[in-house]
């Protein structure tokens, strides 16, 4: 079989049907020199067009993910005008295939990254000297030959998962496969839960349509693995509590033979362990954490039939959901507090004003003491400071409207920049700015937004000054198919866990009102957005999530 052939010689054959010659090879070479210069450029455009989809997007983990590949991609491209299409050649095109079969990206998206890759080259080729058509046809047929090693790979991994299916037949799985088929049919499939069927063992017996779709892993992939094995459970602390508790299942007698499988738990299982409920943490097949509230529910079996039924439902959304609600919840009571507050403070504040005021006046008429005029001075500053603070109060408890408009990312985080710059050199601290080379717009309030982002960005550079150290921060912008991301990122202390920094009124600083995050958080859940903290020492990042189409009372309808 041509399988069975070793890999320089299906690359050889490869070559011949594709027509790929020695001078294909030479004319590639020739015009690395002419292509190295754009491969950055075309590499990031690359990745601009995958942030619009969100299929694809799914795959990755993260933005240093995603620069690991961009930098990947352009060593690729590198490796194209190489000029040396060897063994080596073969098997890290090979190697690349299996990547895209790890991360579980489909084939249709890499049929169509290669059309993109393909026709930036090619424009390549045919407007720069030396190119025309002999270098157009030489970049299609390498780039046929690339697509087809890769093919091999999901080719590789569709053999591979039908081998571990009959491993697990021959482990005499074949009847509990049967089995579960036939709870399918009994509208398993068609739940808008996670179930999940185990063993006494814990193994996953049962893996429905719902399943696959929020864990990412395919059904195949987790048969015969322990659940918290599969969704990488036992990396956080409930764990142990999964564990424990299939483990008391485990140890329950079995139905004896002949007895009825629908018999009721025996009275060696306590009853809380009879339906038990559980929170956990999970790792999807792309990396990202998800929050499940399972329901796990003995039921009596023979053998090896499942034994356990987990019932799941995905909370991550729902809790964030609770959690920005309970926030808007508290920001609006200290609001009306400090909205009356400000009112009956402001008119006898006014007034001392007036009258110290009129005091300094006739102290420097009558030549008082300098010591007496500095004294009032210092009572006249602590009045205007308190008046400050009374100004932000109000704007705290009473948010002028949004004024919504089409506003250019780029432009909005130069601007930040500039603000920053000044108190930035004056601690030594370095201010990056990390955004994409397309402009990126969104809808939105852009003075509010440049108000939220200069407070990151300040509080950010105090934080590395009160480190007593050089610094730097990095305010750097990304697109996803429906948001736009923005993070402020220093490498200062950190913020120690459990910290209420949005809370109002909470501040580390020894002159702070404890408003500015407030404010900031309220801003962009206006704009229909999300702001969070990631923190550890050495790294803490805020991120403000925004909607590409603006706030949802600023849309039009669609009909």
């Amino acid at each position: 079989m041509r399988d069975s052939l070793p890999p320089e010689t299906r690359f050889e054959e490869l070559k011949r049907y594709v027509a790929f010659s020695a001078e294909d090879a030479a004319l590639l070479r020739g015009f690395r020199d002419v292509a190295s210069p754009h491969f950055v450029r075309i590499a990031q455009e690359f990745y601009d067009r995958i942030r619009q989809h969100e299929d694809a997007h799914a795959v990755f983990t993260g933005e240093a993910q995603i620069a690991r590949l961009q930098r990947s991609l352009v060593q690729w491209m590198e490796r194209l005008f190489g000029g040396c299409y060897d063994e080596a050649y073969f098997d890290g095109t090979a190697k690349i295939g299996r990547v895209h079969v790890k991360v579980g990206l489909p084939q249709r998206y890499m049929f169509t990254a290669m059309a993109l890759i393909r026709s930036s080259l090619i424009r390549l080729a045919d407007g720069s000297p030396p190119g025309g058509r002999a270098v157009v046809d030489a970049i299609s047929r390498l780039l046929d030959l690339e697509l087809a090693i890769m093919l091999e790979s999901y080719r590789d991994d569709f053999v591979a998962r039908l081998q571990h299916v009959e491993r697990l037949e021959r482990q005499a799985l074949g009847a509990s496969l049967a089995r579960t088929e036939h709870r399918y049919i009994n509208a398993v499939e068609l739940a808008h839960v996670l179930i999940v069927g185990l063993d006494a063992r814990g193994a996953i017996l049962l893996f429905n349509q719902e399943a696959e779709r929020v864990t990412g892993f395919a059904r195949d992939e987790v048969l015969g693995r322990t659940l918290p094995e599969a969704l990488s459970i036992g990396e956080s602390a409930d764990g142990d509590a999964l564990r424990t508790v299939l483990a008391e299942f485990a140890a329950t007698p079995p139905v004896p033979p002949g007895g009825e499988a629908d018999a009721p738990a025996p009275p060696s299982l306590p009853n809380a362990l009879r339906n038990y409920v559980l929170d956990t943490r999970i790792r999807t097949r792309a990396g990202q954490m998800r929050t499940l509230l399972w329901n796990l529910t003995y039921a009596p079996a023979r053998g090896d039939d499942v034994c356990v039924f987990a019932i799941g439902r995905d909370t991550t959304d729902e809790q964030a959901m609770l959690a920005r609600t309970k926030q808007q919840e508290k920001l609006a009571a200290i609001g009306t507090l400090a909205a009356g507050l400000a009112h009956e403070i402001r008119n006898p504040l006014n007034g001392a004003q007036l009258h110290v005021t009129y005091l300094s006046r006739s102290l420097k008429k009558s030549g008082a003491h300098p010591e007496l005029i500095e004294t009032v001075a210092v009572v006249a500053d602590e009045i205007t400071r308190l008046g400050g603070l009374v100004s932000e109060f109000l704007a705290f408890a009473r948010p002028k409207p949004l004024l919504v408009k089409a506003v250019t990312v780029q432009t909005l985080l130069e601007r930040t920049a500039q603000m920053a710059s000044a108190q930035a050199t004056q601690h030594d601290v370095t201010l990056a700015l990390d955004v994409p080379p397309s402009p990126l717009t969104l809808v939105a309030d852009g003075a509010k937004l440049e108000q939220v982002l200069l407070n990151l960005a300040q509080n950010a550079i105090e934080a590395i000054a009160n480190d007593g150290r050089a610094g730097r921060v990095t305010v750097r912008a990304r697109r996803q198919p429906q948001t736009v991301t923005i993070e402020v990122e220093d490498d200062g202390p950190g913020i120690p866990p459990g910290t209420p920094i949005f809370d109002a009124f909470f501040s580390t600083k020894a002159q702070g009102t404890g408003l500015g995050l407030s404010i900031s958080h309220r801003i962009v859940t206006d704009h229909g957005g999300s702001l969070d903290v990631d923190s550890r020492s050495g790294c803490t990042i805020f991120r403000l999530v925004l909607p590409i189409d603006g706030p949802p009372d600023t849309r039009p309808e669609r009909f």
